[in-house]
């Protein structure tokens, strides 16, 4: 959330973001509306208050004084329930409000004009036509998509003998980099959150159409443990000496894929369940830009283990998240389709989190307390670098050399 002192102060900037960000303004005027509401019944109750102040007698109050100074009470606390209204209007408003991109990100309207920012690995020159990885999970019975669609229906998938041994290897294997070599510390939270959690990330309100809400109740499905591990800290003051503070988990990921109807409907690119390993750090201002590159690194860390190539590229004003401030996406080559398809996001949200979900540290010297700065990023999305591992390392015959980094974890040197 954007601090609103900061919005009513600099409205011009932030207009200007939006415009950036071809984001409509009227969520920005919707906030300045409930805000000046708000500063109007604010000052009303401010005047109300020194009234009372003047017309309290020093010494014992007549009845027509006791008369006058119950009315100003029953006035002022009608007024006061007016303004703690009109400060939850300016709060929503604040919610709809998406993070100030940062001055490095390119301008653009769309995906079109994201930048690339490197490649690493050479695609593989095949001597004979790929074929996609839905194919060759078939073919080798690692997925069935047929009980999946008995079980539950579309855009979901049954792991079976290798295919789910190859699963839960890469997600030892990214867990082992993560906490062994980076320094992550492992959680394992609930799959369930609850509606301040969402709220506290940015997924609520804005992109409730977007997950599984469990009726009657304030529980959700959560679409990225993102929502867990930075809730973790929710509404904590954590002393600096704590910091960085690095947290990793695998979860289930649950979306309903809102808008996506008739895209990647064939395989595993985008289900509606899938495994995920999820990285997040907290840290200082100061530190949390060095911090975006270097959980950048950590994620194509992966990547590198598994010898697939991929890109980088950092994600223009129109494609950027709604609560990041900076993102660099990884993508993965994937043969059949002659194109590199997204396996990471790697986000910087400055602020913009900790201050919806009241994450901050205290300054070790000065003992001052301030706001935290969060960051995330896929490391990875299982399902995918599964699917691709299938489309890099297939073989003519149709079956899957598997990558060194794997063998120890699959006693396995071919699917």
């Amino acid at each position: 959330m954007l601090d609103p002192k900061f919005v009513r102060e600099n409205t011009d900037l932030v207009r200007e973001a939006l415009d950036r960000r071809r984001y409509p303004q009227h969520f920005l005027e919707s906030f300045l509306k409930a805000d000046s509401h708000w500063r109007t019944v604010s000052q009303e109750l401010d005047h109300l208050k020194n009234e009372r102040n003047r017309m309290t007698p020093k010494g014992k109050p007549t009845d027509d004084q006791l008369r006058a100074l119950k009315q100003l009470a029953d006035e002022i606390r009608n007024r006061q329930d007016a303004v703690n209204q009109a400060e939850e209007a300016v709060k929503n408003a604040a919610l709809y409000l998406p993070n100030i991109p940062h001055e490095s990100v390119a301008v653009g309207a769309s995906e079109d004009e994201n930048v690339e920012i490197k490649k690493v690995g050479m695609p593989r020159l095949f001597e004979f036509q790929p074929l996609a990885h839905d194919e060759l999970a078939t073919r080798r019975g690692l997925i069935d998509f047929e009980a999946a669609t008995l079980i539950a229906g579309a855009r979901f998938a049954v792991y079976r003998g290798n295919g789910a041994r190859l699963e839960r290897a890469l997600i030892n294997l990214m867990l082992d980099l993560h906490t062994q070599r980076h320094g992550y510390t492992e959680l394992i939270p609930p799959v369930i959150v609850n509606t301040a959690s969402l709220t506290g990330t940015g997924q609520l309100p804005k992109f409730e159409g977007d997950l599984f809400k469990i009726d009657d109740t304030d529980f959700w499905l959560s679409p990225t443990s993102e929502v867990q591990l930075t809730n973790s800290v929710r509404d904590r003051i954590i002393p600096e000496d704590q910091l960085p503070m690095k947290l990793t988990a695998h979860t289930a990921c649950f979306r309903k894929e809102a808008g996506s109807y008739g895209k990647d409907m064939a395989g595993i690119i985008r289900q509606h369940q899938f495994n995920k390993i999820e990285l997040v750090q907290l840290l200082t201002p100061d530190d949390a830009m060095a911090g975006l590159q270097a959980l950048l690194g950590h994620a194509e860390a992966v990547l590198v283990a598994l010898g697939l190539p991929y890109r980088v590229i950092q994600l223009c004003t129109g494609d950027l998240g709604f609560s990041s401030g900076i993102t660099y996406d990884i993508e993965v080559w994937f043969p059949s389709q002659g194109k590199y398809r997204e396996i990471s996001s790697c986000s910087n949200f400055f602020d913009f989190q900790a201050r919806r979900a009241m994450i901050r540290y205290r300054e070790k010297t000065t003992g001052k307390v301030a706001y935290l700065h969060t960051l995330n990023g896929s490391g990875l999305a299982v399902g995918r670098t599964f699917a691709a591992i299938l489309e890099n390392f297939q073989n003519e015959d149709g079956s899957i050399s598997v990558p060194s980094a794997l063998v120890p974890y699959l006693n396995l040197e071919q699917l």
